[in-house]
């Protein structure tokens, strides 16, 4: 009985480790889906599909990256970082919810749960694509 205890901490803890580091990943991954979905819907095969998926995915993780990178307007940047984020939070509502649900939470407590990982979720994807700008080049007047 400890022992089966002591991995469902783990897998659980493995869980919430997968969910933080893929977070950021949640607007590519979106683009990858939608992507091979419509390419396989018009007469693709499912190695082209996901041939495609793969591509689609990495353009926009990429393009995600260096246009955050580059653009030193604070509007566009917070745009960008908003577009990264947003389907994060989305994503970790869901599977915060889907958890506390499994773990026999009731309905309000399940989406209190749901709502602070959001928000932890979204604050972790918000960092990571703010980490991709490096520091800030100051310049001595």
């Amino acid at each position: 009985m400890f022992l089966s205890v002591l991995l469902s901490v783990v897998g659980l803890g493995f869980l919430c480790w997968l969910l933080f580091s893929l977070a950021v990943y949640a607007l590519p991954f979106f683009v990858a889906v939608t992507v091979s979905y419509y390419a396989f819907e018009n007469g693709a095969g499912p190695i082209v599909a996901i041939a495609v998926a793969l591509f689609a995915g990495a353009v926009a993780l990429i393009l995600g990256q260096v246009a955050f990178a580059t653009i030193r307007s604070p509007t566009i940047r917070l745009a960008i970082g908003a577009l990264y984020a947003l389907p994060a939070v989305l994503a970790g509502f869901h599977a915060v919810k889907g958890l506390s649900e499994t773990g026999g939470a009731g309905e309000t407590w399940a989406l209190v749960l749901a709502s602070i990982g959001a928000i932890i979720v979204g604050a972790t994807a918000w960092v990571r694509i703010t980490s991709l700008a490096g520091p800030e080049i100051r310049q001595v007047a």
